[in-house]
């Protein structure tokens, strides 16, 4: 009875303009229990037509048939089946998985048949007994010579009973001795029943076999039968019948326990894969702890801004997350304000962030862009040199001043920086002035903080005209409640409709008191983004780590791992190292919430069981959402490429 069948079997790699014709109307059958050795040079085709045979590949044409049933018909779950019951592999170099113990190894296949682990280590146990290797079951890959590497690699060919045993170049990265002790084994193997496909290009290892095919650029060209011994089946594999519901928790919880040694196994890689969500989970957890701590002490700092200047904003108000990209307010519309009776003084500002560079010396800082009444409209007060003039502001004068933290960073061995260049952002600005320092309290308070005129900030730093804000002081005469409503009326009237907010210092506890919930829905989306952020590392460090276990997923789905077994076990380990790293950001959190609590009386932390909470389900749903696609492009890789890697 033919076990195998191949008609016409043709296969073509590369495209139109750059074709290899690898296998070239290839027809042969193999019966059940032979013996078959198929030879031939490097190049001819032979590894080609064993990976068409084990299902590893599919031919470009052409029929194959595998107990008279078409694999081309199969659908991959139907392949990964073929190669889990059907098929074992000995590969030339054993294709072992370095962090499992000898006897893991050889039970791998086991694992995809939905044999549980006490029966699967204890068949395992007593294939590698029978290949002389019971003193070996617990040593790892690195511990074994060539020849033992390969007689595990036979155990797990023979694991769930391979009845056909599928084995390229066996002997080729062994020596002499070993050689000759693996095709012992290999014989053996056939006497038991086991149908043998050997691939060689030795001559004295094909003529042990009881037929030699030879492939010579794609084709057969001698087809010879050294003996009749064909054997019967003697070794059955281990049948397993589960319901959908139990091979459903069967697959997850083996799937969980092979996360959990691939993360114990990669110690730093998962560290570093869940570094992004410790730190998110903590900083999510730390900002709640320390919202809920200083909402009292807010409202004194509120209170000692003074309220006499108005703010106004591109945007909606303090929820609209648009307001970073809205860019309605202009200059114009500062010029206009300043003419107002009730106003004293207006100056549109603007916005940058970069890096501040002076001899060696790099930091990061923002630079505001305004009018030369800001500093009056602020009540910033000069301590050294001057601020610009509105002849410099007009003029887009490359000059800045800087506060009282720049000075002291940027210059820590000299009192007077007057007249020095400054670089920020590749762009040189010349030091006119440095401000008092600014006692008012607040969470910019100690912040590095550079002012040039608005026009040098549109046009040299950013290369635009958008402004960010626009500030007024208002007439100490006139009541900045009915100031505010009529600088709505004024902006709204010019812009057509209302696409700005005020923030009114006279009415910011009010305003503060009015709007928890939009505080607690900033703070909600700063959480989201660093989760996101956290996420988005973590994806990245897990296709980095599908790329580099390549192989490994090769090796699975050659020996019969199924693409939802692949999808399973990278999910599931992404949940994982998702999970631990929102507890750990957790304790982290909690541990320096409570030094702080414990060192410090001005402010504090406190926790929120709700926000913890929160924050672990978030973590979790990271994991799902961003280790999704890893695992995925783990599932789809074609099980040959795969193999190829290195």
């Amino acid at each position: 009875m033919n076990i195998i069948e191949l008609k016409n079997i043709n296969k073509v790699f590369g495209n139109e303009s750059n074709q290899v014709h690898a296998l070239k109307n290839v027809n042969f059958s193999v019966e059940k229990g032979d013996f078959v050795a198929i030879i031939g040079q490097s190049g001819s085709g032979k590894s080609t037509l064993m990976n068409i045979i084990g299902c590893l590949d599919v031919p470009t044409s052409g029929e194959y048939k595998i107990n008279n049933v078409e694999v081309s018909k199969m659908n991959a779950n139907q392949l990964a089946e073929l190669r889990c019951k059907t098929f074992g592999f000995i590969f030339q170099r054993y294709n072992l998985l370095t962090s499992l113990k000898a006897t893991d190894n050889a039970s791998l296949p086991a694992i995809y048949a939905g044999v549980d682990a006490f029966e699967r280590t204890k068949r395992a146990e007593e294939i590698l007994s029978n290949l002389d290797l019971s003193d070996k079951y617990k040593s790892r890959p690195n511990e074994l010579s060539g020849g033992q590497q390969q007689r595990v690699s036979i155990a797990r060919a023979l694991m769930n009973g391979g009845d056909i045993i599928l084995a390229d170049e066996p002997t080729g990265a062994l020596d002499s001795k070993s050689g000759e002790n693996v095709m012992k084994i290999i014989k053996q193997l056939h006497q038991k029943g086991h149908t043998i496909i050997l691939v060689t290009h030795d001559k004295s290892i094909a003529a042990q076999a009881s037929r030699m095919i030879e492939i010579k650029d794609g084709e057969i060209v001698a087809d010879i039968r050294n003996a009749d011994d064909i054997y019967e089946m003697k070794d059955k594999p281990l049948q397993v019948a589960r319901g959908k519901l139990a091979h459903l928790k069967y697959s997850l919880m083996e799937a969980f326990n092979m996360s959990v040694h691939a993360i114990i196994s990669n110690k730093m890689r998962s560290l570093l894969t869940m570094l992004g969500i410790i730190i998110g989970i903590a900083s999510v957890v730390s900002v709640v702890a320390l919202g809920n701590a200083s909402q009292a002490k807010i409202m004194e700092r509120i209170n000692s801004m003074g309220t006499n200047t108005i703010d106004i904003l591109p945007g909606k108000g303090f929820g609209d997350m648009r307001s970073g990209r809205v860019k309605s307010l202009k200059v114009s519309d500062s010029d206009y304000l300043a003419k107002q009776r009730f106003i004293d003084n207006a100056t549109p500002n603007v916005s940058a962030n970069g890096t501040l560079l002076f001899e060696n010396t790099s930091v990061n800082a923002q630079l505001s862009g305004v009018g030369a009444e800001f500093f009056e409209v602020k009540g910033r007060k000069i301590a050294q040199g001057r601020i610009f003039t509105p002849e410099e502001v007009r003029n887009m004068a490359s000059v800045v001043v800087i506060d009282d933290n720049t000075l002291n960073e940027i210059f820590p061995n000299n009192p007077n920086p007057v007249g020095e260049i400054i670089i920020f952002n590749k762009k040189p600005l010349k030091v006119i002035g440095v401000t008092e320092k600014d006692n008012n309290p607040g969470p910019m308070s100690d912040s590095m903080k550079l002012w040039t005129p608005y026009t040098t900030a549109m046009f040299k730093v950013n290369g635009n005209n958008d402004i960010s804000t626009i500030t007024v002081k208002v007439s100490d005469t006139v009541n900045s409640q009915v100031a505010e409503e009529s600088i709505d009326n004024i902006l709204t009237a010019l812009h057509g409709k209302k696409d700005f907010f005020m923030i009114n210092t006279d009415s910011i506890k009010q305003t503060v008191e009015s709007t928890t919930n939009t505080m607690k829905l900033l703070i909600s989306s700063i959480a989201v983004i660093s989760l996101i952020v956290g996420g988005i590392g973590v994806m990245n460090i897990m296709l980095v780590s599908v790329t580099e276990r390549t192989r490994e997923i090769g090796i699975r789905m050659a020996i019969g791992a199924k693409q939802r077994d692949i999808l399973q076990q990278f999910l599931i380990e992404a949940v994982l190292i998702c999970i631990i790293g929102g507890f750990l950001g957790v304790t982290l959190s909690i541990s320096l919430g409570t030094a702080i609590n414990y060192f410090s009386t001005d402010f504090g932390m406190d926790f929120s069981t709700t926000s913890i909470i929160l924050a672990l389900t978030c973590s979790t749903a990271i994991g799902i959402i961003f280790g999704y696609m890893p695992a995925r492009n783990a599932s789809e890789l074609n099980p040959i490429d795969a193999l190829a890697s290195e």
